[in-house]
């Protein structure tokens, strides 16, 4: 079984619910706050490297929810600056496993690590935001 980096906001429901499945698939997990972990470009860049800004953002952070902030309209590189000085901006969870830099839960890459999974759980859409996230907005699977 894997050792796990998961970087997360302390107290998301989801985020407790994904630990739960990867735990119950024997892994060990180690949780980082998303929100005061000291990020870097280079370290950030390993996760959303590649990706769009609506891929790569959460879209249930408030600046987001409200408005403040469009995703659609930044580049990539405003995007990172902008998640850099406020990781609420970091679509999550993020995830470090065997070599791997893996953003969301939906992530192809992270199959292998979920067990006995089926996927029928809904652990991606916030439920205290009613709201999908990027990675349900752009059509991944659960």
């Amino acid at each position: 079984m894997a050792d796990i980096i998961f970087f997360e906001k302390p107290g998301c429901i989801n985020g407790e619910k994904q630990k739960a499945i990867l735990r119950a698939a024997g892994h060990t997990l180690h949780g980082l706050d998303i929100l005061n972990y000291p990020w870097t470009q280079e370290k950030l860049l390993g996760f959303v490297g590649g990706k769009e800004p609506m891929d790569m953002m959460n879209r249930t952070a408030p600046a987001i929810k409200k408005g403040e902030i469009v995703p659609e309209r930044l580049t990539f590189s405003e995007a990172v600056a902008m998640m850099l000085v406020n990781p609420i901006l970091i679509m999550r969870p993020l995830i470090e496993v065997d070599g791997l830099n893996i953003q969301g839960f939906t992530d192809p890459r992270l199959k292998p690590y979920l067990g006995d999974w089926d996927g029928a759980d809904d652990v991606v859409t916030c439920p205290n935001m009613q709201t999908l996230s990027c990675d349900e907005q752009k059509g991944g699977s659960r």
